[in-house]
């Protein structure tokens, strides 16, 4: 088959490896001029590695990313380490990465940590997400982790991750954010940009076209020719037609591109909920936090922070990896319309800054060297009650036009790895449609 993929991200490259592996001519459009999509990455010029635009790590349970990883070989540039997660209360930070963090954590009463560390167990051993997703995660864990662990650990996630949205999420989403993840994080020797140059070269000397800087305006059904062909493609001032065609943007983008699907599915598109994300990294002359090990600061809104966290990525990949930079991400998840996404960027990097001092006292405004901002309209989908029954086929209407998007994903919340199990998933059916 003649196969067009939209979007050079882990879906569309890992969706690349298996059909090209198979036989079939494969051409990938990105409109960016690099791939890796949400976790595509920059570099400074003094810098040997790529940064990522949007902080990203890697579970030491992520088996589809490692089993890619060996089969391209660059498994031994994975690296796993151990850094601290903290959280808040009463002035100070205390770690709360590891089970003996948590059970330390002074934010909690000792007997009250009972309830809540049988109940992540139990999550860890349980495989039935389905019945999860009847119930959301407010009701069920402030029920069976009990009020002081509900308050203390899980509600300033819940409200800083989905505002609005917070009493709303089920308990599959927190189900699987228990089940999955490791205390070990990882990355890739170079950043997450390197990994994707090293998948894109893969599948580009095995004979896929990825097409760099090229954006695709619209998809239609075609009527059947000789050749079999029947999804045409407009990209540029160009126009192809193709026997299959996979978008791996979002759902918004997908209606845009695909205004002829029927009505039904785009319904089912459009009333998928989802949040943005907005992230300023800092380029520090030296360390911010004190504790050198602290690399992920979980900032509780209710306690006057104006972001939902802070992660110290150069306490996880050396400076020296940024020609002695220290680098601070802070984000956020946000609607599109909420004023900070819509600040400037100047303003936005001088607003998160104003929380540095309560990570450090002796932080001066002259140690930061340089910032960005990176604002992103679909980073987080929300998986409201029964959402397995909301997410549209990837397989939509029109005769050989698949879809798969982050929130394709579920009942895992996005990840690359999830995202390379989804590509490669999305190219067995396009095989056997």
């Amino acid at each position: 088959m003649n196969i067009a993929i939209v979007g050079a991200g882990a879906t569309g490259l890992s969706a690349a490896l298996d059909l090209r592996a198979a036989g079939h001519d494969v051409t990938i459009f990105e409109a960016s001029d690099r791939p890796g999509g949400l976790a595509a990455g920059f570099k400074e010029p003094h810098w040997d590695w790529h940064l990522e635009k949007f902080y990203h790590h890697w579970f030491q349970s992520d088996s589809d990313l490692l089993r890619i990883a060996d089969e391209i070989g660059v498994r031994d540039k994975v690296i796993f380490r151990s850094p601290r997660t903290v959280g808040y209360y009463k002035g100070a930070f205390y770690p709360v990465f590891s089970p003996v963090d948590a059970l330390l954590f002074p934010g909690v009463p000792l007997l009250a940590k009972v309830p809540w560390g049988l109940s992540a167990i139990y999550l860890r051993l349980t495989s039935n997400w389905r019945a999860f997703e009847q119930t959301t995660a407010h009701e069920w864990c402030s029920k069976w982790m009990g009020a002081p662990a509900y308050k203390g650990l899980v509600q300033p996630m819940l409200d800083g991750k989905f505002g609005s949205y917070a009493r709303q999420v089920n308990m599959a989403w927190m189900w699987a954010r228990v089940k999955a993840r490791s205390f070990s994080l990882g990355t890739f020797e170079g950043g997450f940009q390197q990994f994707f140059y090293e998948l894109a070269n893969h599948v580009t000397k095995r004979g896929t076209n990825i097409r760099y800087g090229v954006r695709v305006r619209s998809i239609a059904e075609e009527r059947a020719t000789d050749t079999g062909s029947r999804v045409s493609v407009e990209f540029g001032s160009d126009r192809a037609v193709f026997d299959q065609v996979l978008v791996t943007t979002s759902p918004a983008l997908m209606t845009q591109l695909a205004p002829t699907l029927p009505e039904a599915y785009l319904s089912k598109l459009n009333q998928l909920k989802s949040l943005g994300a907005i992230v300023a990294i800092y380029a520090l002359d030296r360390p911010l936090g004190v504790k050198r090990d602290y690399y992920w600061y979980n900032m509780p809104k209710i306690a006057g922070f104006p972001f939902l966290c802070l992660c110290e990525h150069t306490n996880f990949a050396k400076p020296e990896n940024f020609g002695g930079d220290h680098i601070v991400y802070c984000g956020d998840y946000l609607p599109v319309d909420h004023a900070t996404m819509n600040l400037s960027d100047a303003d936005v990097t001088q607003l998160y800054a104003t929380a540095f001092r309560r990570i450090n006292p002796d932080f001066e405004p002259t140690w930061i060297r340089k910032t960005w901002v990176f604002r992103e309209r679909y980073a987080q989908p929300v998986p409201l009650l029964n959402h397995s029954q909301n997410i549209p086929p990837t397989r939509t209407p029109i005769d050989g036009l698949h879809f798969a998007s982050m929130s394709h994903v579920y009942p895992w919340d996005r990840g690359t790895n999830y995202a390379l199990q989804l590509g490669r998933s999305v190219a067995r059916d396009m095989m056997t449609a």
